[in-house]
């Protein structure tokens, strides 16, 4: 009963920080909503609900945005150009996923906004600020499990690249929690959307590379383009300072 209670919930008069909990709380719940009405199944039993999810995603991330701090705000806002530029790079150019309609859906920036935004919020939160150095331990235990595991078992050598490029980059960044849970918000959303077949990971990326559909390396470009946003929203405060 007392976990129950210490779940965050929306409250109108509450503060900004303990209203983006309860957004980044609520992220498995919408997602699965979101992407089972874009899934195959949806459009084949019902109909085209493209753009019901579209409503839906940019609905949640407008919520999730106003509930924000400022910092997290100019993250959410530069998310969504960087991310779409993203897809045009991964998916249109180097062609490493296809979505189930040949255009890259409207949701689909809002969303790696809210898949950021989340992963932010959550490493934020009380459990995860007591327990850093212990999640730490267990994230990176976990993590390399996961990859050696895709990579030998199922022959996902592209998450053995790639994750040995995630933890390159975790190493610099002094083993953040804040990019692990970055990293469990991707998994999620991977892994839904192509169970629901909202979009589908090419076997083998750039053509030599072998992958699974969703290969777990993934995690990696999220992390990377974290890099890109931060230096991106620096730039921004200085010359807004300025």
């Amino acid at each position: 009963m007392n976990f129950f209670l210490a779940l965050p919930i929306f409250n109108p008069l509450g503060s900004k920080k303990e209203n983006a909990f309860f957004y980044a709380y609520c992220f498995p719940l919408f997602t699965f909503l979101a992407l089972w009405i874009d899934s195959v199944y949806f459009h084949e039993t019902y109909f085209d609900g493209r753009m019901l999810t579209n409503i839906l995603a940019i609905t949640y991330f407008s919520l999730f945005f106003f509930s924000a701090q400022s910092h997290l705000r100019k993250l959410m806002f530069i998310m969504v150009f960087l991310s779409y530029l993203g897809e045009l790079i991964f998916c249109k150019l180097l062609g490493m996923y296809v979505y189930r309609t040949a255009d890259i859906p409207l949701y689909v920036p809002f969303g790696h906004a809210i898949v950021y935004a989340s992963g932010f919020v959550i490493a934020e939160m009380p459990f995860f600020v007591k327990q850093d150095n212990t999640l730490k331990k267990i994230f990176l235990v976990s993590f390399s499990l996961l990859f050696l595991a895709v990579g030998i078992f199922l022959n996902d050598i592209f998450s053995l690249i790639f994750g040995a490029l995630f933890f390159l980059m975790m190493k610099r960044k002094k083993w953040q929690n804040i990019y692990y849970s970055i990293a469990l918000c991707v998994i999620f959303i991977e892994l839904a959307g192509t169970y629901f077949k909202c979009w589908t990971w090419v076997p083998r990326t750039f053509g030599i590379i072998p992958a699974v559909n969703p290969p777990m390396g993934a995690v990696f470009f999220y992390a990377g383009g974290d890099v890109i946003l931060a230096k991106i929203v620096s730039y921004w405060a200085t010359k807004t300072e300025n």
